[in-house]
């Protein structure tokens, strides 16, 4: 669907947190939303309790449904980390007429190297749970790999600097301590950005949160004034 600039402003913008969080982990793009007049919904859902497709369909999809209950309006949607996921599965098996944009932040659209390592761990599993598991980067194990390319208007931003050295030594090329610049995207995107921010903190920062606005208004990012 495309969403012009003028049509924005009002419409409704799920936030959807990563793996291990809850929606307070959110707040500071709510708030940024909030105040250019958007309808913002910071959903929280238990992460670590359920494999991917348990929280889409009781969690996620029960909550658009409810909330999302003006069929005027367009629904987008902000993500960090597996909550790109989730969105990517919530629209790959549900319609919705009215979807918009799509903006995720450090993404594991390809899975992730750290997963493969430590997905055999006890206390991986106990931690983090099923979704995780489901994050790694063998096709036979990895739900993203499984997901088709994306058919929305979908705009990445991943970050390439790292404070977790262990993990970044188990990931190929550049990364944000948790996934890969280049496992970040996926096919049918519609643009891609790369700022020099932690994968922990991407969301909390004011020049990715300007980017993730602009993609939200024009279907672009502002190449250049990361």
């Amino acid at each position: 669907m495309q969403t012009t600039t003028s049509e924005c402003v009002g419409d409704y913008v799920v936030l959807v947190h990563g793996l291990g969080r809850t929606h307070r982990s959110m707040k500071t793009p709510q708030q940024f939303l909030e105040q250019r007049g958007y309808d913002v919904l910071n959903f929280s859902y238990p992460s670590t309790k359920y494999d991917i497709e348990t929280l889409t369909q009781k969690y996620l999809h029960v909550f658009v449904q409810k909330c999302c209950h003006d069929p005027t309006k367009t629904i987008h949607f902000v993500t960090h980390s597996m909550g790109g996921i989730l969105v990517r599965n919530y629209l790959e098996h549900n319609v919705l007429d009215n979807v918009g944009r799509v903006v995720m932040l450090a993404p594991p659209n390809q899975g992730s190297e750290v997963v493969d390592w430590q997905r055999h761990w006890a206390i991986f599993r106990w931690l983090l749970g099923p979704a995780a598991q489901q994050l790694g980067t063998d096709e036979a194990h990895s739900l993203p790999l499984q997901l088709g390319p994306v058919s929305f208007e979908l705009g990445v931003i991943a970050g390439d600097k790292s404070i977790e050295l262990f993990h970044s030594r188990m990931i190929p090329g550049d990364d944000d301590g948790k996934v890969s610049v280049e496992r970040a995207k996926v096919s049918g995107m519609k643009d891609f950005l790369l700022v020099h921010k932690t994968h922990t903190f991407m969301m909390k920062d004011r020049g990715v949160l300007q980017q993730m606005e602009y993609f939200l208004r024009t279907g672009t990012f502002q190449q250049g004034n990361q």
